[in-house]
């Protein structure tokens, strides 16, 4: 799978790391930087950067890391048709994916250590969306949601 990886300065720790894991499991990512912690680069554009490789086909899913995580989820739900998620736990990488089709997920390098970071980008890459009514349902009404607030 082809999976975009976007950090802040904030994010580095984590960034090269969530790289090397998905190569190892047999992923191809798109390494849209930061690399440089001193960069004082911003959670928006990086957000921003990664969100449109995703709606344009260039990845499938991405991972965008910030200190929190919680400034990449609000950037990154800004776009139509990204469904972020901040997760910090391994049931959220997976449900997120399973009940909500979420494309990109969130992660705090501030918050986790490395080996909880690997865990949740290998649960959220494992998932796969269930297709259930009820979750195309509520799907449809997100995207209701997003139409509406355009206008």
């Amino acid at each position: 799978m082809r999976i975009a990886v976007a950090a802040d300065h904030a994010g580095v720790p984590l960034n090269g790391a969530v790289i090397a894991e998905l190569r190892r499991l047999g992923h191809n990512p798109l390494d849209l930087g930061t690399h440089d912690a001193s960069s004082g680069d911003d959670y928006p554009d990086r957000a921003a950067d990664l969100c449109r490789a995703v709606l344009a086909g260039k990845a499938e899913r991405g991972v965008l890391i910030c200190g929190s995580g919680v400034g990449a989820s609000v950037a990154a739900n800004k776009f139509a048709g990204i469904r972020a998620g901040l997760a910090h736990d391994s049931y959220s990488a997976h449900q997120g994916v399973e009940h909500d089709n979420m494309n990109v997920l969130c992660l705090g390098a501030r918050v986790i250590g490395v080996e909880l970071a690997l865990e949740l980008v290998r649960t959220f890459v494992g998932a796969r969306f269930t297709g259930e009514a009820r979750h195309q349902r509520r799907l449809q009404k997100i995207a209701a949601l997003e139409s509406s607030s355009a206008t």
